[in-house]
């Protein structure tokens, strides 16, 4: 009898390369993990190195497939980070510079140039995200001006520019292929959301030429075939590639409005469907493409840009773990606020220069409430973005959470407090690794969506036990601590089509 197919699920993120073998019931029957460094050179600067990128890619699957004969891996499910970008020599595919990552802040002047221009409202229009420098956009701007600063080798098509997933197909195919998939091309603000092609006018603006840049794909491809990787055959296919988040929400099961994904994370991200791109209007939240496999499905999110990493910054710097920092939390934060605006503030505010404080303190006040605060800054910044996400008449009623911080109970039972809704953490963890390698199923015909949305998730349930005059109390004074970070010119970015 000829063995069942296997699904390899390849989740490249910002500190680990997670690769999982997927059987065809769904079930997970190999994992392997490679960690990754990043580079801070300057303040605000986040750079990776592709090469290591790369390198942490095979390992993982290497190590997955131990014990497993590649011949039955049927497909490969690649979800990756999204606004990081580079810049590679399309002859030979050597890396020019670094990855500059999706958090790194250098090309903020730049950003604040085009805002002081009028430009914010025009580019939220097309692409549906705020003019802001977690995007790739500008980023690539500052590549090429540093490595073709006259664009000479990048009108010859003698560059390659693209994002984490464009690179990873490049060195899968065997640098056969450039190319993009289309849920990743929408998070680089070159692309017309709604036409998903690439917009002629905002390359202009960003002075990015067209012959740079990779062809885009829809999610489910067909996408170039594996070449020259040692530990699977050449011919074995890509059967789908996703953002990161936007595989975590297909991982959830999430096929229609409703419900809402939380990743928690170095960052987090809030994501939840829409109807269609006309119900994003007036949103304070960013328009994406979550996926396209023969139609695009679109979504709604917020990007916070410290969570995870606020909890590590607070630890590093009282000499202390993550885990014994969560676990000396107060049940009470006394008062003390902690609002992480490192690098200006996220979702919904999109305030380049609010200021990182800690507000409230006393004597009384200690590490457990320091730890407390760094939880509920957490708790907070999501909330403040679910409740973009509440529709009249659809209300948001579930979040379901995953990521490496989703492990600690006392978050997510603060989660649950503080938004007011039922929260669910399925057991099982690598949601976006998990939905890549479901819709490369799809793509190959061993499951449905209907399918998967049935699936039965084992998961642990939180269920809110603040009162409504408690969470709205404890709201208000967070959003006074809030307030206090934000410059006073700070306005949110604008919807509307400039005449």
């Amino acid at each position: 009898m000829t063995a069942a197919p296997l699904l390899l699920a390849v989740d490249q993120g910002t500190s680990a390369t997670k690769a999982l073998l997927i059987d065809d019931a769904g079930s997970v029957v190999g994992s392997a993990s490679a960690p990754l460094s990043t580079a801070h050179p300057r303040p605000g600067w986040v750079e990776q190195s592709a090469e290591e990128i790369w390198q942490s890619v095979t390992r993982a699957i290497e190590t997955c497939l131990i014990g497993h004969d590649p011949r039955r891996v049927a497909a490969v499910g690649v979800s990756s980070q999204r606004e990081s970008c580079l810049l590679w020599e399309r002859s030979g595919g050597q890396p020019l510079g670094p990855v500059l990552g999706w958090q790194d802040r250098r090309t903020a002047s730049a950003c604040a140039e085009l805002l002081a221009e009028g430009l914010g409202p025009a580019v939220r229009t097309i692409t549906g995200l705020p003019l802001d420098p977690m995007f790739s956009a500008l980023k690539a701007q500052w590549l090429l001006d540093t490595y073709d600063p006259d664009r000479t080798r990048a009108r010859r098509g003698e560059l390659c520019l693209g994002t984490v997933d464009s690179w990873l197909l490049w060195r899968l195919s065997g640098q056969a292929a450039h190319v993009i998939e289309v849920g990743n091309a929408s998070r680089t603000q070159l692309l017309d959301v709604r036409t998903r092609d690439w917009d002629g006018g905002l390359l202009g603006v960003f002075g990015v030429p067209s012959e740079t840049l990779p062809r885009i794909i829809p999610s489910t491809g067909p996408f170039p075939a594996l070449r020259g990787l040692s530990a699977l055959p050449d011919g074995t296919p890509v059967g789908a590639v996703l953002g990161d988040s936007h595989a975590a929400l297909f991982g959830h099961g999430v096929l229609a409005p409703g419900s809402v994904k939380v990743t928690y994370g170095t960052g987090s991200s809030v994501m939840g469907l829409i109807t269609s791109p006309a119900a994003a209007a007036q949103s304070p939240l960013c328009l994406t493409v979550a996926w396209d496999d023969g139609s695009p499905a679109y979504a709604l999110e917020g990007n916070i840009r410290s969570s995870g990493a606020t909890l590590r910054w607070l630890a590093g710097l009282l000499g202390t773990g993550e885990a014994e920092l969560a676990a000396r939390a107060a049940p009470d934060s006394g008062g003390v606020h902690l609002v992480p605006a490192f690098g200006g503030l996220g979702a919904p505010w999109w305030d380049n220069e609010a200021t990182g404080l800690i507000s409230g303190l006393t004597f009384a006040a200690g590490l457990p409430e320091l730890a407390r605060a760094a939880l509920e800054s957490i708790a907070f910044q999501v909330e403040d973005v679910v409740a973009g996400l509440d529709a009249p008449g659809a209300p948001i009623t579930t979040l379901l959470a995953d990521g490496g911080p989703s492990d600690n109970r006392t978050l997510m039972q603060l989660q649950a407090d503080v938004s007011g809704r039922v929260l669910r953490r399925p057991r099982a963890r690598d949601m976006s690794a998990l939905g890549a390698a479901h819709l490369a199923g799809c793509s190959l015909g061993m499951f449905t969506k209907e399918h998967l949305s049935e699936l039965a998730r084992k998961e642990d349930v939180y269920r809110p036990e603040w009162s409504s005059d408690e969470r709205a109390h404890r709201l208000d004074a967070w959003h006074e601590a809030v307030a206090r970070t934000r410059t006073a010119t700070a306005a949110p970015q604008g919807t509307a089509r400039p005449s």
